[in-house]
Order: C-alpha cells, then sequence, then structure tokens
C-alpha cells in the first residue's frame, strides 16, 4: 500500500540502496538502511493514520452504505473496465468481488487519482465501536496498468516484469494484480482488528520517533522495548502487510496467467525474488504456489 509519489520513490530508493548492503555488508547495514528510511516516511504515516483509520462518528454513519461503490470519473471509466474485465476474468476475482459487493456490514469504495501514478493505496479505515472493520476506500493510480514495483516489497507485482521477444503480459493484468494487492489489505486489516492495528500505528510513531532522535541506533534500549510491544520492527510490521497484499495479488495472477506462455516464469521470478527478499515470510507464498500447475515436469 503506496499512497505518493513522495513515498514511492522513497521506498524504492530504499529498496535498491538495502539490496546493495545486504549482499555487500549484511543484514544488519540493509535493517540499518530500511529504517532510516521508514523514518522519513514518518510525517506521511502519521498524516495517514488521522484521516485513514476513524471511529465511526455521526457524520460517517449518515453517509455509510454497505455494499462495493464505484466512484470513477468520466475520463478514467474506459480503462477501470479494462482493468475490472482482467480481475473479474478470473474465479478468484469474482468471489473477492461478490464477498464486497453483498456484504451487508461492509462499504468498500473505489476511487482512481491521478496523484497515485503507477501505484495504489487503501486508506479510509472506519471502525465501529467494537473495533470491527466496516469500511474503506481503494484508491487505484491511473496509471496502474504501468511500472513494476521493487521486488523486496513486492515480489509477486514485479514478477510480471519478466518479458520474452515474443510474449508479454497484458499491462491490464499488471493494474488488476494492483488491485487485487489492495484488497488483501482490506481483508487483511479486518482480521487484524481496530485494537491491534491502532496500536501498531502509534507504536510505529513512537518507534520512529526514538530511531531518529538516537541518531539510527537500532540497539537503543527504548527502541528494543517498543520493538517487543509493537511485535517486531515498524520495518517488519509493514513488511507483513505488504506481503500479505502480494499473496493476495498472487492468488488472482497464477490463475490468470495460467495459460499464458510466460506462466512458468513468472513463477521462478516470484519463487527468486520470495528467497531473496522474503524468506521469512515464503510459506504463504508456497502455499499458493503448490496449488498451482506444476512447472518442473
Amino acid at each position: 500500500m503506496i499512497k505518493h509519489k513522495s513515498i514511492v520513490r522513497w521506498l524504492n530508493f530504499a529498496a535498491f540502496f538495502a539490496f546493495f548492503f545486504l549482499h555487500s555488508f549484511g543484514a544488519e547495514a540493509k535493517n540499518r538502511v530500511a529504517h532510516a528510511d521508514f523514518c522519513r516516511s514518518l510525517d506521511y504515516q502519521k498524516a495517514d493514520v488521522s484521516r485513514g483509520d476513524l471511529i465511526r462518528s455521526e457524520i460517517a454513519k449518515a453517509n455509510w452504505k454497505s455494499g462495493l461503490r464505484e466512484e470513477i470519473a468520466d475520463k478514467y471509466r474506459l480503462r477501470y473496465e479494462r482493468w475490472k474485465k482482467e480481475l473479474l476474468a478470473t474465479e478468484f476475482g469474482r468471489m473477492e468481488w461478490k464477498d464486497f459487493a453483498e456484504n451487508a456490514n461492509f462499504s468498500l469504495t473505489v476511487k482512481i487519482s491521478d496523484d497515485e501514478g503507477q501505484g495504489a493505496g487503501t486508506s479510509e479505515y472506519l471502525w465501529d465501536e467494537n473495533g470491527n472493520l466496516i469500511g474503506a476506500t481503494i484508491i487505484l493510480g491511473a496509471k496502474i496498468d504501468r511500472g513494476y514495483p521493487n521486488p523486496i516489497y513486492f515480489p509477486v507485482v514485479n514478477s510480471l516484469s519478466v518479458k520474452k521477444p515474443t510474449h508479454k503480459i497484458s499491462e491490464n493484468i499488471l493494474a488488476a494484480a494492483k488491485f487485487a494487492h489492495e484488497f488483501g489489505h482490506v481483508k487483511q486489516t479486518a482480521k487484524t482488528g481496530a485494537v491491534i492495528f491502532r496500536r501498531q500505528n502509534e507504536l510505529i510513531a513512537e518507534y520512529n520517533d526514538i530511531f531518529r532522535a538516537g541518531n539510527f541506533d537500532l540497539q537503543n534500549a527504548r527502541l528494543i522495548t517498543v520493538a517487543e510491544n509493537l511485535g517486531g520492527t515498524p520495518v517488519e510490521i509493514w513488511e507483513n502487510r505488504e506481503y500479505w497484499g502480494e499473496a493476495n495479488a498472487m492468488s488472482f495472477l497464477l490463475e490468470r496467467i495460467e495459460n499464458e506462455k510466460l506462466f512458468c516464469s513468472v513463477i521462478d521470478k516470484i519463487e527468486r525474488n520470495v528467497k531473496s527478499f522474503a524468506g521469512s515470510y515464503q510459506d504463504r507464498f508456497l502455499e499458493i504456489i503448490e496449488t498451482s500447475p506444476n512447472c518442473r515436469d
């Protein structure tokens, strides 16, 4: 879930910088770079928490309507319908869509914005008084049918960058995979619940303040205590959230391209990306691969 162009640039920069340090100087250096970059987005995170994590107010109650609402400007309508068609070309996509559209206890809004560029984001999470997620908004970038995110945090969608002279994956499939990634965020946030989700956001901000004030010292005692209360470092929490989005995108993608010539090449690249950058999370990806056609024959 990446919302702003500046954050995209920072995270992509960090991804390649962290990759260099990982192979040149080891995991400790990579972690230091990743944490430092994460702190640079602190102001963004705080703003995101304030506007995207709300207890249902009287105004929100009045505007709340269950189901799936598509608030798409006319200038984006044709491209949006192409992306949606690809998503609904799979049984997985149709079931996801139906689950949101027919859920009487949830309101999902889908929008498109030029500000998101080639990315997408999910925000405006809305909780009821019991901590249940009852609403969210997915904002798709107007150019999500272009651009491949870095392999470190987006090992699945990045795999679509595989090309051969005789064949390539449709840009509309790329857009639909990014769409499915955002569905994954909504589903996982609902499972997390308001108490844990909001507590994580609060502790992430506290961690980053300490990290920056302490000259980026990962061994700072206060930092370690906050990480223990958080259940991991901010980067680990963020990675976990993104990898759930990627797992959702993967379920859509492997069904959609099962008969494409590049299917096995995509599988191979996903496996390489996961092994190289998401090893501690690989089980969630390998489980999906195991249900797909075998490329090893």
